[in-house]
C-alpha cells in the first residue's frame, strides 16, 4: 500500500474514485501533503476522509537531533523514519540559497572505502514519502525569515545511501519534488549523485533530463578505482565514463564528477595528468574534495593548499575543477558519521540494559 506522502495526484485520484469521493478533494489533499500535513490535521477535509486517509501510512520522519556548526552557517539533522531507523540531512547556505543534503538509503551497500555511511551496510531503502519529508521537515524546523520564502531552495541528494540503488523511489520522488502539486523546485536545482550503476545513468536520460548528475569517481584508473569503489568491479570505468557522456550528450546538462583527494592514493601529479586524459571531450567538471579523514579505514586526506594545487594540474589540461568548499567540519558534517555514532550509542545502551537485567 503506497503512502501518502509518495503518492501522486492521479494515484490518489483513483483512490478517492474507490471510497466513492469527489474528484475535487485531490488538490486539497494534495495541497496539504506538501506542506507535510498529517490526514487529522487537514481542517478543509471531511471527518470520515480523515479517517480513511489517517488509516494509510504517511511516510514522515521525526527531528531527534540538530548540530550547528560553530564555524559557518551549517545545521546537521539526525531524522528518526516512522519503524525507528535514523538518517541525516545537512543544510547547507550559501549566498544564493540554502541547499539540503538528503539521504535516499538507510545505510548503504556499496562499500566505498571513503565514506562512513557503509560501515553498517544498508538497512533498507527510503521511500519517496521520506525523502519527501526530510525537505518538509527541514522547512518546518527552519525559519524562512521576513519575506517568507522557502528555506530548502536547493536539493543534493548526496547523503547516506546510492539513490540510484534506490531507483523507483528516487524517480517518485524527484516528480514529487519538482510537481506543480509538491515542492516545486526546479529540477536544475536538485543534483544526484551515483557511485556509478550505468544501466541507471542511461535511464535517467528518459526519466530525470534535467536534474545535474554527479558521479563519485575518485580515481583516474580501474587499478585505483578498484581499491576505493567495490562497484568498479562490475562496471569499469570504460562503461561509466562513456554513460557519462551519453547522459551529458543528450540532456546538454554538465556532469560533476567527485572526486576525493587521498593521501598517497589518488592525489599524485600523474593521477591528475591521467584523469585529465580521460575526461577529456566530456562536458563536465571535476568537485575535488580533500577527503575528511575514515579512521575505520586508515584513509587520510590531503590539505587544501594541496587540492587547490591539483585543481591547478587539471586546469592547465582544460578540464574545469574546484575545490568543494568546506562546511560543517566541527559537527560531523561528512555522510554518515552522525548516523553512526548515534547507532553505536544505541548499541551501548541496548547492551548495558541487557548486561543490567541480567545481573
Amino acid at each position: 500500500m503506497i503512502e501518502l506522502l509518495s503518492i501522486e495526484k492521479q494515484e490518489l485520484e483513483a483512490l478517492l474514485s474507490e471510497w466513492k469521493e469527489p474528484r475535487f478533494r485531490a488538490a486539497q489533499i494534495m495541497d496539504w501533503l506538501k506542506k507535510g500535513v498529517r490526514p487529522e490535521q487537514m481542517g478543509n477535509i471531511p471527518k470520515g476522509l480523515r479517517e480513511k486517509l489517517s488509516a494509510l501510512p504517511f511516510g514522515g520522519v521525526k527531528l531527534i537531533e540538530t548540530l550547528y556548526s560553530k564555524k559557518d552557517d551549517t545545521a546537521k539533522m539526525l531524522y528518526e523514519l516512522e519503524d525507528g531507523n535514523i538518517v541525516e540531512c545537512v543544510l547547507m547556505r550559501y549566498s544564493y540559497g540554502n541547499t539540503l543534503c538528503i539521504s535516499t538509503q538507510a545505510g548503504c551497500r556499496m562499500g566505498c572505502a571513503f565514506c562512513a555511511s557503509t560501515l553498517n551496510g544498508r538497512v533498507r531503502d527510503l521511500t519517496a514519502g521520506e525523502m519527501l519529508s526530510e525537505v518538509l521537515e527541514t522547512e518546518k524546523n527552519f525559519e524562512h525569515g521576513e519575506d517568507r520564502k522557502r528555506t530548502v531552495t536547493n536539493i543534493v541528494m548526496m547523503g547516506s545511501g546510492e539513490p540510484l540503488d534506490n531507483y523507483e523511489n528516487t524517480v517518485r520522488f524527484l516528480r514529487r519534488a519538482t510537481a506543480e502539486d509538491g515542492l516545486r523546485i526546479s529540477p536544475r536545482n536538485i543534483s544526484l549523485s551515483t557511485c556509478g550503476i550505468v544501466p541507471r545513468i542511461m535511464s535517467l536520460i528518459d526519466d530525470a533530463p534535467h536534474i545535474t548528475l554527479c558521479i563519485s569517481l575518485h580515481a583516474p584508473n580501474n587499478e585505483i578505482r578498484d581499491r576505493l569503489m567495490p562497484i568498479n568491479s562490475k562496471w569499469r570505468m570504460e562503461e561509466l565514463l562513456p554513460a557519462a557522456k551519453a547522459y551529458a550528450d543528450a540532456t546538454g546538462r554538465r556532469v560533476i564528477f567527485e572526486y576525493a583527494l587521498v593521501d598517497k592514493v589518488n592525489s599524485s601529479e600523474e593521477c591528475a595528468k591521467e584523469l585529465a586524459s580521460r575526461l577529456r571531450g566530456i562536458n563536465c567538471h571535476v568537485n575535488l574534495i580533500p577527503l575528511n579523514s575514515v579512521k575505520e579505514r586508515a584513509l587520510n586526506g590531503v590539505s587544501r593548499e594541496y587540492a587547490h594545487s591539483f585543481e591547478g594540474y587539471l586546469n592547465k589540461r582544460g578540464i574545469s575543477a574546484t575545490v568543494r568548499r568546506e562546511l560543517g567540519t566541527d559537527i560531523e558534517g561528512a555522510c554518515g558519521q552522525l548516523r553512526n555514532r548515534r547507532i553505536s550509542e544505541r548499541n551501548t545502551n541496548s547492551q548495558n540494559k541487557g548486561n543490567t537485567e541480567n545481573c
